[in-house]
């Protein structure tokens, strides 16, 4: 079986690109960030593919962001004679891969590690400057699940809106969002 696996960082991105194209029977698709070792649907891939299945990836980053991790899960499903293809780098791992043929994978995740770390730098480096500068405030406030019940409860009772944005420290239009049918159900947002 051809099993795709693709991940985003977070809910707002699409994966769709990600695999076009390319035939797979199934699909399992991650919402969590690549620094995280705990991805469910990356769990939910490892215990579903057989011996003599492909997992395709786009990128390997979407597998691993660190080294080890990588390693580890290519070491992983190769060990259960999986095969494994990373489209982007053109790589192909069947676990009787010769030591020039997992070099790639090493020499290619290390400057993928090192690219996430200078990325990570020079965000904190900015963040630093903009606080220097008065222009950074910090990630906005957004109610918790339990927060988002009781805007939704005390609107739904005729609550002034404006009132209730207010007290919940949101702007109106995060306030709408919120009273939309499907927010309550959504997925829990956090206070930062």
């Amino acid at each position: 079986m051809r099993v795709g696996y693709s991940r985003v960082s977070n809910v707002d991105q699409n994966t769709a690109r990600q695999l076009d194209g390319i035939e797979i029977e199934r699909t399992f698709t991650g919402k969590a960030s690549g620094k995280d070792t705990t991805r469910p649907k990356l769990e939910e891939l490892l215990a579903f593919v057989r011996a003599g299945d492909t997992v395709i990836v786009h990128f390997m980053d979407q597998l691993a962001r660190s080294l080890d991790d990588l390693r580890r899960i290519v070491r992983t499903l190769t060990g259960k004679s999986i095969r494994i293809e990373l489209i982007k780098e053109s790589l192909v791992f069947t676990g009787e891969d010769s030591p020039m043929a997992t070099l790639p994978l090493s020499v290619m995740g290390a400057f993928a590690e090192f690219e996430h770390a200078l990325i990570l730098e020079r965000q904190r480096e900015g963040i630093a400057a903009a606080k220097q500068r008065g222009a950074f405030t910090g990630r906005k406030f957004a109610p918790t699940r339990e927060q988002a019940r009781q805007l939704c409860e005390r609107a739904a009772a005729g609550e002034p809106k404006s009132a209730l944005a207010r007290q919940f420290r949101i702007s109106r239009e995060t306030m709408y969002s919120y009273l939309r049918p499907q927010s309550v159900a959504a997925p829990a947002v956090h206070i930062a």
